[in-house]
């Protein structure tokens, strides 16, 4: 089991004091969110600063994924927005144009991005769309994984298996998966729903949540069962499990910390139990 921790949750460290702190408690990724202080995509000398964080993550030994979800990167006044489903989606698109090439560079297992919120009789926008990333990506050898997001366009597993039929099936086209998400509204338990989706699996994001409620938790303040989680993931999932807690940056190294050793807790109880 390889553990990373998402740098949305480091949004007050620069983001080579965030990789040092992260690799010092010993995890071994980052799921990297390009924003406005982390790797900014629209900054200036991008090509430079990424060779720049290639290198740093290479000497502090941290795998990466690239995760899109930057609150106010696009827009200052509007959270999120531009996202697939506006009527201008050309800012999102250019977005995640610039995540897939520096997730090319970097060596990321994976880039993920998910739909915006948009209504039903717009699906067909969303197809559209997002096979324009998907060739994007394909040209540039990326594998990309689509989170489905409670309350947006695609909102679970089902309208991920949807969309993923939809667009035929792309080889590179894989699931972002939130634990947390899977307690908060899928049928499944979270185990059966790692297992759902093993085949397509390429990322996971890992948080506790409570049913019906759309707040990433720290571990063992929600309703989750991890044990069983984190051996479903180790029977059929090899890449990054990164710790996403994206308001929590207030106390970034101690939650980090406490998030490691639960989780380490939580695989070892797996093994026990197995």
């Amino acid at each position: 089991m390889r553990f990373g921790y998402g740098t949305n949750g480091f949004t007050n460290h620069r983001l080579s004091e965030a990789f040092a702190v992260i690799a010092d408690l010993g995890y071994d990724g980052v799921a990297l969110t390009l924003d406005t202080n982390h790797l900014d995509p629209f900054g200036p000398d991008l090509a430079r600063r990424t060779t720049e964080v290639a290198a740093e993550l290479g000497r502090r030994n941290l795998a990466v994924v690239i995760e899109t979800g930057a609150r106010y990167l696009l827009d200052p006044w509007r959270k999120h927005s531009p996202t697939l489903m506006d009527d201008d989606p050309e800012k999102r698109l250019e977005y995640l144009r610039r995540a897939v090439r520096v997730g090319a560079d970097l060596g990321a297992e994976a880039v993920s991005f998910w739909a915006g919120i948009g209504a039903p009789e717009r699906w067909e926008r969303l197809v559209d769309r997002t096979r324009q990333v998907v060739d994007f990506a394909a040209e540039n050898q990326v594998t990309l994984g689509f989170e489905p997001e409670p309350g947006m366009l695609v909102n679970d597993i089902a309208d991920w298996r949807r969309l993923y039929d939809d667009l035929r099936k792309p080889a590179n086209f894989g699931i972002t998966l939130d634990i947390g998400h899977c307690r908060c509204l899928e049928d499944l338990s979270v185990a059966d729903c790692v297992t759902a989706v093993a085949d397509h699996l390429v990322n996971v994001q890992i948080d506790d949540m409570r049913r019906g409620v759309h707040e990433h938790l720290e571990f063992g303040t929600g309703e989750i069962d991890f044990p069983p989680v984190l051996a479903a993931l180790e029977a059929n999932y090899h890449g990054l499990v990164s710790v996403e807690l994206p308001r929590h940056s207030h106390a970034a190294p101690t939650i980090a910390a406490q998030s490691l050793d639960f989780l380490r807790d939580a695989a070892k109880e797996a093994g026990d139990r197995g």
